[in-house]
């Protein structure tokens, strides 16, 4: 298939678009290679993927319109596979306009030029932080979502809504995956592991949230893509029994799915950080905090709906995953 991976140049993008690849599908990656890290991190990952002939890279803002248009309109692809956005809670309270512009405006863009190119399928990456205040464990897509707690769960909130109206009006197949805790090798460097295992190596403390009584869902990468891509081939269809008289959020009489990506495997975050620690062969000073406003205290994923639709659920456990980071960091900072 000729598929659109938007984000290629980010953490899950590029592990997603190397498996299609491998497989056999022709990429056309997509990214504006935004300085919100390093872009050098960027286009390292890039660099993995253009050896590869059936890949090609197109720098472009999801928020650009017209570029948007003219790109589905020259490609015509089977499916494509959003992942492009502006991540990262904390951030999002400095600059909301930031997740206005790239995860409502660029998600708009995406939904129109699927429906205008006919695309067989449109798979999104939402959240996790869509849950916000809720407090019932596990996390289930059949559950109300509607108190998020930073303005980026908003626009992912958003973004399901959107996605379900394309659906409704147009028979656009749309399927949304909510993360939880992505980590593993080349993410990205504001995420708690690459923090933490870059302060321990270089002797200083870690900040340590809500005084360490958090717990996370963490998801190995290489589970979130086999996720991704199962889901990719297996095109949302209408629930035949969908009852508009007590409507399900995870279904529709729509082509319109949702589901929970998650290790369905809650780790204290105390326990994250000895991990952390055993594959160092070095201890964490931690400097304990309060916790910040758009957290969670805790995240925990119901993946029964993943594993019926694609027969597969995440597994890789916590130390062996950190592991394979802390063996990557190390390599690419020469550590």
């Amino acid at each position: 298939m000729k598929i659109l991976v938007t984000g290629a140049a980010g953490f899950i993008g590029m592990h997603t678009a190397e498996v299609l690849l491998a497989r056999g599908d022709e990429v056309v990656g997509l990214d504006n290679l935004n300085d919100y890290y390093d872009p050098r991190l960027k286009e390292d990952r890039l660099a993995r993927l253009t050896p590869y002939p059936a890949f090609r890279f197109v720098k472009l803002d999801v928020a650009d319109r017209a570029g948007m248009e003219r790109l589905f309109a020259e490609e015509k692809f089977d499916r494509v596979i959003h992942l492009a956005a502006q991540a990262g809670v904390r951030y999002s309270l400095q600059n909301p306009h930031a997740y206005v512009d790239s995860n409502l405006v660029g998600f708009m863009n995406i939904l129109e030029g699927c429906r205008h190119s006919n695309v067989a399928h449109l798979v999104y990456a939402s959240s996790s932080s869509v849950y916000g205040g809720n407090t019932k464990m596990p996390f289930s897509e059949h559950d109300s979502v509607d108190h998020p707690v930073s303005i980026y769960a908003a626009t992912k909130k958003a973004n399901e809504l959107m996605a379900h109206t394309y659906s409704h009006l147009y028979g656009l197949a749309t399927t949304g995956l909510r993360f939880f805790t992505v980590y593993g090798p080349w993410g990205r460097p504001d995420m708690a592991l690459f923090l933490f295992t870059k302060a321990i190596l270089e002797g200083r403390p870690i900040d340590v949230f809500n005084y360490g009584k958090m717990k996370r869902d963490f998801t190995y990468v290489d589970d979130i893509v086999e996720g991704v891509v199962r889901v990719l081939d297996r095109v949302a269809e209408p629930d035949p029994e969908f009852d508009a008289l007590r409507p399900d959020p995870a279904r529709s009489n729509a082509p319109y799915r949702v589901f929970n990506i998650g290790n369905h495997t809650p780790v204290d975050l105390t326990e994250f950080i000895e991990a952390i620690e055993y594959a160092l062969g070095k201890s964490a000073e931690r400097r304990f905090l309060p916790l910040q406003d758009g957290d969670v205290p805790a995240t925990y994923a119901d993946v029964a709906e993943l594993s019926a639709w694609t027969g597969f659920a995440p597994a890789t456990g916590v130390r062996e995953g950190v592991a394979r980071f802390v063996e990557w960091y190390r390599t690419y900072h020469r550590v």
